[in-house]
Parts: structure tokens; sequence; C-alpha cells
């Protein structure tokens, strides 16, 4: 495999707003101590979401205990999660005037439980705090343990979000702590539950044929996903994953035109597009149809 051109194509260039409420929302995360995956995974869109007065709130800590080879998240010993976390999101989402609230977290495989009593306990106090927001969760597998997820299914996220990230063959080589069939299972777990809108991610150009990434598309179908993410996977740093190749725009929409075909309810297929992006239209589109 030829490794890809180390300039980003002009489609990957990323303009900076001018105005809006970029300067708010760091300033009220700031105020609560509170970390976001904007900043922890270097996401390409933190600056037009910050504009557009949106940010996905990154829960227990930032630091990680996996270390996956995709990810811009530093792995090591994270502290002890903060008590007061749930009211801090809260506050946070209520001084933005936030609808749909965005809730992530780093893996914690040093916690019994993995975190998920703290995203239930998120889920409920922004509620409590807001009336009528909507909340969607992106959730670590925590260990494949069903009463875990169940903890949080529990709360009644309305998106519960788990990310397959990439294809079978290349999870032990970009995530090999955790595993395909396990986020599978997962996210069938919720579907189980219903109540909410079932949705994973996909990173493209870590080297998956087309055959393998429509493969993965079916699986979650097949699990009972309803809205998917596709984007361009783009390595932190030479020490991460390498990058197999850039995926021009007009090969994301084919994805997402094969995407709806198979049955997903919303999509969203681009270079820059994360897990959370436009989260909010998503779920509108999922009830929408």
């Amino acid at each position: 495999m030829e490794p890809a051109p180390r300039i980003k194509p002009p489609w990957l260039r990323v303009r900076m707003p001018c105005g809006g409420r970029g300067a708010e929302v760091t300033a009220a995360l700031a105020a609560r101590r509170l970390h976001t995956v904007c900043d922890g995974a270097a996401c390409p869109n933190r600056s037009e979401c910050f504009h557009r007065g949106v940010a996905t709130f990154m829960i227990l800590g930032d630091v990680c205990t996996r270390r996956c080879a995709f990810c811009a998240v530093p792995g090591g010993t994270p502290p002890p999660p903060d008590a007061g976390e749930p009211e801090k999101v809260a506050a946070a989402a209520a001084a933005l005037g936030l609808r749909h609230v965005v809730v992530t977290s780093v893996t914690r495989d040093d916690l019994p439980d993995g975190g998920a009593a703290m995203f239930a306990a998120v889920i409920r106090e922004v509620r409590r705090a807001n009336t009528g927001v909507g909340v969607e969760v992106l959730t670590p597998d925590f260990g494949g343990r069903g009463g875990d997820v169940d903890t949080v299914l529990t709360a009644l996220p309305e998106v519960f979000n788990h990310n397959l990230e990439t294809v079978e063959r290349l999870q032990p080589l970009v995530r090999p702590q955790a595993g395909y069939g396990r986020s599978l299972r997962v996210l069938q777990q919720a579907t189980e539950r219903g109540g909410m809108v079932v949705k994973s991610g996909l990173l493209c150009g870590l080297g998956e044929t087309d055959a393998e990434l429509e493969l993965a598309l079916r699986h979650l179908r097949e699990v009972g996903c309803e809205a998917v993410t596709l984007g361009q996977y783009l390595p932190p740093s030479p020490r991460h994953h390498p990058l197999a190749r850039y995926i021009p725009p007009e090969e994301f929409l084919d994805y997402e035109r094969r995407a709806r075909a198979m049955g997903f309810r919303a999509v969203a297929a681009g270079p820059l597009v994360r897990s959370s992006y436009k989260a909010r239209e998503l779920f509108e589109a999922c009830r929408r149809s």
C-alpha cells in the first residue's frame, strides 16, 4: 500500500469562522472545569461547533485507560471522577441554552462500572435542570458488561451512540482493547431496550476495503442502528495508525447513498464528519422518518 500524500487535499482545509459564540462556549466550559471531546480528540470541527454554540461534553476526565491507535485522547492513569460533574454539565448546558446535549467520555476500565453510573447521573441532572432538552450519549463499551450498559439505558437518553470505528479486520490494530463483536452486542442491547435512537460511527481511510466498509454498515443495520456517521480518519501524530488514503467527497456521497438504501434513517457522511457532528439534526431526521 502506498502511503497517503502528506499534504491534505483542499476539501480538508477548515476555514476559521468569524464572530459567533466561540468565546462564550470556551468561557462556560472553563468556568466549570469541564472537558470536551472537541479539544481532547482534536476534532476538525471544533471552531465551527463552538461558533454555533455547540460542544460535546467529555465526562470522567481527559485521560483514557486505553490507547487506541486512531485516537488523540491521551492514555494513562486518570484522576478520580468528579462527583459534581453532573451538576456542572447541566449548568453549562443551561448557560449555553442547548436543546440537544451530547455527552461522551474517556474509557474508564479502572472503574468497577466503567463510569456507567456517571453517565446515568449526567443524563438525569441535565434533564432536571433543562426542561425539554434532549440528551445524546456516546459511550465506551464498558468492557461488554451488559449490566453497566443497562445502567445507561435505564436513564433513557434520546440517542444512544457507540462507535464501531472501523471494519472487523482492522479492529485488532486500531482498537485492540475493544472488539468488533462486543461493540455490536452493546448496540443490539440498546436496540432491544427501545425508546431511543441507536447510532454508531465509522472512520474511513484506515486501510479498509470498500466491501469491508459495506459489510460493517450491514452489520450495524442488523443490530438495529438507525443513524450512522462516516468521516475521514486523520492521524493525530506519526505514532498513530497510518493513514491509508484520503477519501474524496464524492465517495462519501456514495457511502451515504448506500447507507440510506440499507435502511439507515439518518446518515452524515463527509471528510470532516465526526460522531457528534450536527447531532441534533440527525436525531430530528430520525424522528421525522
